[in-house]
């Protein structure tokens, strides 16, 4: 039988959909409370950690139909409280979103261990009916070091797919994997200081140890970070691996094939692609020490589509070619645009035609304008899944990079396809101007994929879903290796209940 999160999704995908046909003005007093949708991984936080909790409510009206307009933050009210092992209250900071389209999102963080955590959530002061409203604990904080799953039981908890596209594709070139015959060949190929830079991994009894290579290894912290916190939640198998840790793929498809792990892929190479450190970090480090993150993006949207600017808005480095270009159209066509390179590097010789450099731009002001583009920087600009949820709708450069998610959209439903060169984009960008409601579509199509595949539960099932299919492939010994250092887990103070009974007998 799916969990009742699941069934939420199910609801919440079917209902969703309806919105692109109902434009209907709708005023708080036809809001239908009991009619209220909610979902998300905050329903089940004795079986979901994460830094920050969330929780979807979708308005419905007294039809049944989806509200699609703001009806203002105030309707929504959340009080989610706990108590410590010491019977102490738990400290527990909640924040609403208004995501200006009929829809919000409550998250909560929680800073201590919690038993009898209460969620109680209201639509105009009406109390929802929650199934999950009372959670006897123990509920985890991130921090808190208790791998209390298997694998196979916390991606059953989390609800993750069971395949992904990309993972399918990149393992299939690798059946089966010895490390034995392959760990020199592949250190000693890529161990280029001044131009290469990787981490050999190994994940042994639930602990991390890896030896770096390369002049440049600070991006280690990312790929520390997301194992350390994965080893806190689950007893991982054992497993091998290389990150790398630049952003250009590492294995060209005309030569000798190595398994390494990156970031980006690219059409021209064979790299195992992991969800980019930019929104893995976002992802663990939601109400922590970073403020853009695939839900607050939705919920900083400061205008509904009827009331945004319709330009295109693009604000970003020189790191390509092409960046310098869109500034050229863009100052050809002014009441379609609003374009600007931030900062030179690359083209430091052509300031003079294409600066000066302007102020950077806070990225939740981007989405006072319709219009977004998502145009390559050095390889794929990691930008593209804040732009898919930012609900404005995004127009795509065609191009050989990708992310983990890549090939499951479809242009012209998630995203509006314009050549590498932009030859296309004035005209791409007047078609979309004199079909709003289409592009409508289109933008709440690319909301909706984001909300079901790209947000922070989704990203650690795929870390941990690539992870398991590897140790499947590996038949060489897992043997922690002379000079690897152990990576620790940061110290933290929390206690661990195993078989918990009555909420806090085990502690």
């Amino acid at each position: 039988m799916p969990s009742f999160i699941l069934i939420c999704c199910l609801l919440m995908t079917t209902f969703f959909r309806n919105t692109f046909t109902q434009t209907h003005a709708v005023k708080g007093s036809n809001v239908d409370a009991k009619k209220t949708i909610v979902w998300g991984p905050g329903l089940s936080p004795e079986n979901i950690t994460l830094r920050a909790r969330y929780i979807f409510l979708q308005l419905v009206d007294k039809e049944g139909k989806n509200i699609t307009e703001s009806l203002g933050k105030s309707i929504i009210s959340a009080q989610i409280k706990g108590e410590t092992v010491q019977s102490t209250p738990c400290h527990i900071w909640t924040q609403i979103f208004d995501c200006k389209d009929g829809s919000y999102i409550v998250r909560y963080r929680t800073y201590n261990t919690c038993f009898n955590l209460h969620i109680v959530l209201q639509v105009k002061n009406e109390k929802l009916p929650l199934k999950h409203s009372q959670v006897m604990g123990p509920v985890y904080e991130e921090e808190c070091n208790c791998p209390h799953s298997s694998l196979d039981a916390w991606l059953h908890q989390n609800n993750c797919r069971q395949n992904y596209t990309q993972i399918l594709q990149d393992l299939k070139l690798f059946p089966t994997v010895n490390f034995d015959s392959l760990r020199n060949e592949i250190i000693d190929r890529y161990n280029k200081p001044n131009s290469v830079s990787i981490c050999h991994y190994v994940i042994k009894s639930n602990q991390i140890y890896r030896n770096c290579y390369g002049q440049h290894v600070g991006f280690k912290i990312f790929s520390d970070a997301i194992l350390l916190s994965l080893a806190r939640k689950i007893n991982l198998p054992d497993v091998e691996f290389f990150m790398n840790l630049g952003d250009w793929p590492l294995v060209p498809k005309n030569k000798e094939i190595h398994p390494i792990f990156s970031w980006c892929g690219s059409d021209d190479s064979y790299d195992i692609v992991l969800p980019t450190y930019d929104i893995t970090q976002s992802s663990m480090e939601a109400m922590g020490r970073v403020m853009l993150d695939m839900l607050s993006v939705q919920g900083s949207t400061t205008d509904p589509w009827n009331k945004k600017i319709e330009k295109m808005f693009w604000r970003g480095r020189d790191a390509r070619r092409e960046r310098l270009d869109l500034i050229d159209i863009a100052r050809k066509h002014p009441e379609l645009f609003n374009a600007s390179i931030t900062n030179f590097f690359f083209f430091r010789d052509e300031i003079e035609k294409y600066g000066p450099e302007q102020k950077h731009v806070s990225f939740f002001e981007f989405f006072k304008y319709k219009y977004q583009l998502n145009i390559d920087g050095v390889v794929a600009a990691y930008r593209f899944p804040y732009l898919l949820v930012g609900d404005s709708v995004v127009f795509k450069q065609d191009s050989k990079y990708y992310e983990f998610f890549y090939k499951d959209l479809e242009a012209g439903k998630h995203f509006i396809p314009i050549k590498s060169d932009l030859s296309d984009l004035v005209q791409k960008l007047e078609w979309a101007r004199e079909n709003d409601d289409q592009v409508y579509k289109i933008s709440k199509e690319a909301r909706q994929y984001a909300r079901d595949n790209l947000m922070p539960q989704d990203v650690f099932c795929y870390h941990v879903n690539l992870i398991n299919e590897w140790s499947k492939r590996i038949k060489s010994q897992v043997q922690v290796l002379p000079k690897m250092e152990q990576v620790s887990q940061p110290e933290h103070e929390c206690e661990c209940a195993n078989n918990v009974k009555d909420g806090k007998d085990e502690l």
